[in-house]
């Protein structure tokens, strides 16, 4: 089992990013799946999360209006659209999954989680 984040990159503040999380060794629709990130200094923390069956999202109140999560299952892939970044955003960025699991907010929520990409926005 294999989870690919990338798409990271440096923006500047009001920019947008789209990240992408590739999985393999798994069929990435059967599971719920979620972004964390990661500041330096601070614990990881929830972004976003969307259910197995993908009747079900959640977002960060910090991001909310902003970020949209979205999958497609053809491809095994979840995104990050990322708009109107500010440089709080700044962070490593981690998707994570859980089979047939619901759009959890904590980190024991999921099982895999990607290696990680850096975000950062520039003001």
């Amino acid at each position: 089992v294999q989870l690919q984040a990338s798409g990271g990159g440096l923006v500047q503040a009001g920019g947008s990013l789209r990240l992408s999380c590739a999985a393999s060794g798994l069929t990435f629709s059967n599971y719920a799946k979620g972004w964390f990130r990661q500041a330096p200094g601070k614990e990881r923390e929830f972004v976003a999360a969307i259910s197995w069956s993908g009747d079900r999202s959640n977002y960060a109140e910090s991001v909310k209006g902003r970020f949209t999560i979205s999958r497609d299952n053809a491809k095994n892939t979840l995104y990050l659209q990322m708009n109107k970044l500010k440089p709080e955003d700044t962070a490593v960025y981690y998707c994570a999954g859980r089979l047939r699991g619901s759009a959890g907010y904590y980190l024991t929520d999921y099982v895999h989680w990607g290696q990680g990409t850096l975000v950062t926005v520039s003001s």
